[in-house]
């Protein structure tokens, strides 16, 4: 097969070159469709966390009758402005947010591309430990957009649109800092949600074990909390929704670890006995 066969170092980064075209392709045709798309993205999914009848606001204010509480977590008003200062302003953030769909939509076929380079160098029992890479990279991948979009991004609108240190100041927001925060969150947190496959293909290489992991599991949760912190409302319940998730995935990490080391072990007894 082509994909066995030697290659001198300027036919990878032939190969390399190809893989990339390809992937840069379907970014661009994605961003080109999402611009033409511009105006029903905006309202529909870029402004949806600023609007009240946003579905995590809903989801808030069911807990609020369930717990009693219905004051604080049913939100009725977004009270702030989005304008545009700059002449720039709404061109760039509609090519920015064009791209950022094109780069989260085209995602898995972009994992796809790198997989495809990477697994001509693998070895056989490598390939077969890796088998469902892009799958479960894509799927980790949108959990965590997902997260991003209806968790985060709307608590994060709402503390920001809401906090005044004086009712002399009015928020108004510029266009280019409302799209930028949606887009740090949901993008961020789908690369934040790739830490169970950082940590299995670091535990491959023995760099990382969960014995480690365990062992620093108390500085992980105030890592944690501080990141909990800065991208929540100061309040206890939005630091625990954040904080909680993050947590797992962590936890989650750790047994992903402790899985590739006991294969590890697995094979290395199966190596002596045949020895």
């Amino acid at each position: 097969m082509s994909e066995e066969k030697e290659m001198t170092f300027l036919d990878h980064l032939e190969e390399l070159r190809w893989h990339i075209i390809r992937s840069l392709f379907a970014v661009i045709i994605i961003t080109i469709a999402a611009f033409i798309m511009a105006p029903w993205i905006f309202q529909n999914i870029i402004f949806a966390p600023a609007r009240p009848d946003f579905i995590f606001y809903d989801w808030m204010c069911a807990l609020g009758k369930l717990v009693g509480n219905e004051e604080t977590l049913c939100v009725s008003e977004i009270p702030f402005k989005i304008q545009s200062r700059y002449m720039t302003g709404q061109f760039t953030m509609h090519i920015t947010a064009s791209l950022v769909i094109g780069l989260v939509a085209a995602f898995p076929y972009v994992a796809w591309e790198i997989w495809r380079f990477v697994k001509p160098g693998l070895m056989k029992k490598e390939r077969s430990y890796s088998r469902g890479a892009v799958f479960f990279i894509s799927l980790l991948f949108f959990m965590g957009v997902s997260f991003g979009y209806f968790i985060m991004s709307p608590l994060a609108v709402y503390f920001l649109s809401t906090y005044q240190i004086s009712d002399m100041i009015v928020n108004e927001f510029d266009i280019t800092s409302y799209v930028s925060t949606i887009v740090t969150l949901v993008f961020g947190s789908g690369l934040l949600f790739q830490l169970p496959i950082v940590v299995y293909f670091l535990t491959k290489v023995g760099i990382l074990t969960p014995t480690f992991m365990r062992k620093y599991r108390k500085h992980a949760i105030v890592i944690i909390l501080i990141v909990a912190a800065i991208v929540t409302p100061p309040d206890p319940f939005s630091q625990t929704m954040i904080g909680i998730p993050l947590y797992l995935l962590y936890e989650f990490s750790i047994l992903i670890s402790a899985y590739v080391v006991r294969q590890q072990e697995k094979e290395e007894k199966l190596n002596e006995q045949a020895t």
